[in-house]
């Protein structure tokens, strides 16, 4: 996708605080972070979002399960952390490329709030 603001930033097109990659997945750090630790973890195949994952592309959701666990283990998030996912307008979804947020280093009591 040539205007996606995420595609851009795993091309280098748009500066970002890398925090981890491989040949499938880049997580970057939140420019609006909602605790001490927050990484958005992109797939680097252009998904729109959860209501487009296929047989065909589903493995890149594995991909990024995988990097959050390499992630925890390279930041030392033994405390424990919160992946969130949101689809669609009304669930928040601000950029049209699916993605997931990383959140750690303070008490992520439930309900959000």
């Amino acid at each position: 996708m040539n205007d996606c603001l995420f595609c851009k930033i795993i091309k280098g097109e748009i500066p970002s605080t890398k925090i981890y990659e491989n040949e499938f997945v880049y997580a970057f750090a939140d420019i609006a972070p909602q605790a001490p630790f927050h990484a958005v973890i992109v797939p680097k195949e252009h998904i729109k979002s959860a209501d487009e994952i296929t047989t065909d592309n589903s493995h890149y959701i594995a991909k990024i399960f995988e990097a959050v666990a390499e992630i925890s283990k390279q930041e030392n998030l033994e405390n424990g952390y919160r992946v969130v996912n949101n689809c669609g307008e009304d669930g928040g979804q601000t950029v049209g490329h699916i993605h997931f947020h990383l959140l750690a280093r303070r008490n992520l009591a439930w309900p959000p709030g």
